[in-house]
């Protein structure tokens, strides 16, 4: 007998007063002897507490408490119940040292609340849960996808349990050399592939949606799509002006920041780390700003920074003492008068050999294009390039967008009935999040996953993400706040959407300032629907309940910041839940569907530095002197690591195929029976439409140089439509890979 059925909608007909009543219910249900108490669906209408009818008063109420359960016991399958936990899982003590994990979240290293399992504690650490086969999830969070083959996060468990084995035999066994002796043969990875013997091949049974990925019909192994960055010039990931339009209109474009003082001065604390005053000089900077003076270009707000250094002092020492060594990293950009930015000077850092106190050990270097110097030039880009590329995988994708999304999916559904109309704008932007986010625990951030392996931060990457968390601020991932912040935009009330940009042509800026600005005038409209005054909202229990414990609870560890809405006003829930929606859809968008486009040539994204800068007159200088190509891949990240890292982004980067973009609903026209909010999300996809074609426009504007660069790669990340599969476009509603 079935276990268990999913129950996507009913329609009842021929009602007497009614006609037809519709009940979206999208949930699993199970045989009734797993429930305490009978499972409960509602009709489509929609209901402010205040506004319920009185008969269905108690039904609502003891939906709220089954969902929130009790907080004790192992949660089962079959479960509903959403509650939080600490990051106390990521780690396995009982299996050794090695193994063992920090908790994340609580003073010491705060961090945003998972989903409540209830396991068993390990023997080792009374503090760590027990890792399992069977994760937990709240029932209806584990998908209802139709054809489940088609889930992308089961090509992830699959690399994890089936495809690392078989690499790292393959390797072991010499079967695999152990290095890219140049840049033809990382090439190669999308013209030929990688073969094994078919009796290694015997070992996996890829599922459908990796197929294209692992051939086990014949000799060939992994066989790679050409990443778009190489599509059309192979080698515009060398040149100046490629590295620098990355950071604008790239994987990680919301880091970069306006230089406002110089010398570039330090956060860090100087009696613990010294002096940690950047080195970079006007000597070193004003022979390529077009005859300005230093000073000038700060007043025309022309010099930029991506900083990598104070987050990764502390940390750098205990990096550097595996088989990486790397370096803090500033690198100062002039924006030029053709709207283009170009690197003027990278200072390298590295701890001092005497201690932390003695300040770090620093170079600078600068832009050359001739003979040994170029590759040092290029190997200085690249150390940048590793920084980035963990900042961006372990703080922009999984801190900024998984992680702190998934305390406001749990407080939700403890505390809004399915009837309310936040529920209903909100529920779209959560679909999958806790379940990629659980998966992610258990294969991708977990101790020794495959990002500990194939990223430079390693054993320390969470830990380093919950350091940076105490910085995190809710309302400055609101976009416009964001560029403010930044210094890369300026508050204009004459401007479109309300600011100036300072950088013209940026490209994920401009581009997400659409997107902003249709979100926020669609929740604008749907709240300003159903509350008709900020004292309604005041009144409203289900609201306050939930914004109280979201903060309290959800981020508890930064329950104290001034800066949380404080829940009193209209103005205050459309800036909020516009936010939320932001960073559920366009922003994780923009920082996930390029992985692939731009990482997938490991040249352009490196993640890993596994040899410092060699210096003059050594032995490393002369042989990258000799061999260039075969000295840069010996510095970056190593074949396995190549091999696994770009297995993972080539499904992260990928669309399945019933995917929800903004602007779409699950249900269609039944999410609600209000006719004026159904019009008003109908306003909301058209006014998408016409942004995709305007961004379309700016793609083919050639004046326009940031937004296709070098790489002939025009911007399309932040388009909102997109087919399934490997597409570099398309704004899912939610987290959902």
């Amino acid at each position: 007998m079935q276990n268990e059925f999913y129950l996507k909608s009913l329609i009842l007909e021929d009602i007497p007063n009614h006609g037809t009543i519709h009940f979206i219910c999208n949930s699993w249900v199970y045989n009734s002897k797993h429930y305490k108490t009978d499972r409960i669906f509602f009709a489509n209408n929609t209901y402010l507490p205040s506004e319920t009818p009185a008969p269905l008063v108690k039904y609502r109420e003891e939906e709220l408490k089954n969902v929130r359960g009790d907080g004790t016991g192992e949660r089962k399958e079959w479960d509903r119940i959403y509650d939080y936990d600490v990051y106390n899982d990521l780690g396995d003590p009982d299996k050794g040292e090695k193994y063992a994990r920090p908790v994340l979240g609580g003073s010491a290293l705060p961090y945003p609340r998972r989903g409540r399992t209830g396991r068993g504690k390990t023997r080792k650490d009374p503090n760590s849960e027990k890792p399992s086969d069977f994760v937990y999830l709240p029932r209806d969070e584990a998908f209802g996808h139709l054809k489940s083959s088609d889930f992308l996060a089961y090509g992830i468990k699959s690399v994890a349990q089936d495809v690392l084995p078989v690499l790292t035999d393959a390797f072991d066994g010499n079967l695999l050399s152990l290095e890219f002796d140049n840049f033809a043969e990382v090439r190669k990875l999308y013209e030929g592939g990688v073969t094994l013997p078919t009796n290694f091949l015997s070992k996996i049974t890829p599922i459908p949606i990796i197929k294209e990925l692992f051939r086990t019909d014949g000799e060939q192994f992994l066989k790679y799509p050409p990443p778009k960055v190489m599509q059309v010039d192979k080698s515009a990931w060398m040149t100046d002006e490629e590295f620098a339009r990355e950071t604008i209109a790239g994987l990680n474009p919301n880091v970069i920041k306006i230089i406002e003082e110089f010398p570039l001065s330090s956060k860090l604390d100087t009696q613990a780390y010294g002096d940690h005053t950047c080195i970079i000089t006007k000597e070193h900077l004003e022979p390529n700003l077009g005859g300005l003076t230093v000073e000038q270009a700060i007043q025309n707000k022309k010099l930029f920074i991506l900083d990598h250094h104070d987050y990764l002092i502390p940390y750098l020492r205990k990096i550097n003492a595996n088989t990486t060594k790397t370096y803090a990293t500033r690198t100062i950009f002039f924006l030029k008068n053709d709207g283009t930015l170009t690197p003027l000077a990278i200072e390298l850092s590295k701890p001092h050999p005497q201690g932390e106190a003695y300040g770090p050990v620093s170079e600078v270097y600068v832009p050359s294009s001739e003979g040994v110097e170029a590759y040092i030039w290029l190997l200085a880009k690249a150390y940048v390039v590793v920084n980035d590329a963990c900042y961006h995988q372990i703080i922009s994708h999984w801190l900024n967008t998984h992680a702190v999304v998934e305390p406001f999916v749990i407080a939700t559904n403890r505390h809004l009935s399915v009837v309310h109309p936040i529920y209903k704008l909100l529920f779209p932007h959560y679909r999958d999040t806790m379940n990629i986010n659980s998966l992610a625990r258990k294969s991708l951030v977990n101790a020794d996953g495959i990002i500990e392996k194939t990223f430079l931060w390693g054993r320390y990457s969470l830990e380093m993400s919950a350091v940076i968390y105490k910085d995190w601020v809710f309302t400055d991932q609101a976009l416009p706040n964001d560029l403010v912040k930044r210094g890369v935009a300026v508050k204009d009330p004459s401007a479109p959407h309300g600011v100036r940009l300072l950088i013209e042509d940026y490209p994920y800026a401009s581009d997400g300032l659409e997107i902003w600005d249709a979100i926020k005038s669609w929740v604008e409209e749907y709240v300003s629907f159903y509350y008709k005054s900020d004292e309604e909202l005041q009144k409203d229990p289900e609201l306050q309940a939930w914004w109280k414990e979201l903060v309290e609870v959800g981020h508890g560890d930064l329950k104290d910041k001034p800066w949380w809405q404080k829940m009193q006003t209209r103005e205050e829930l459309v800036e909020a839940s516009a936010t939320l929606i932001w960073i559920a859809s366009a922003l994780h968008a923009a920082v996930n569907f390029g992985q692939y486009p731009y990482g997938g040539l490991i040249l352009n994204r490196p993640t890993i530095s596994r040899r410092f800068m060699p210096e003059k007159g050594s032995p490393e200088y002369d042989a990258l002197a000799k061999n260039p190509e075969k000295e840069f891949l010996k510095t970056i990240t190593g074949k396995k690591e190549t091999l696994i890292d770009l297995t993972i982004i080539e499904i992260l980067s990928r669309h399945a195929s019933d995917e929800f973009y903004l602007g779409q609903r699950d249900g269609g026209d039944y999410w609600t029976s209000d006719a004026g909010p159904l019009e008003a999300f109908k306003r909301f996809g058209k006014n998408l439409e016409e942004i995709e074609k305007k961004l379309i426009e700016k793609n083919n504007n050639e004046t326009l140089r940031n937004r296709y660069g070098p790489a002939k790669m025009p911007y399309t990340l932040l388009y909102p439509s997109s087919e399934e599969g490997l597409t570099f476009r398309g704004i899912p509603n939610s987290i959902s890979i």
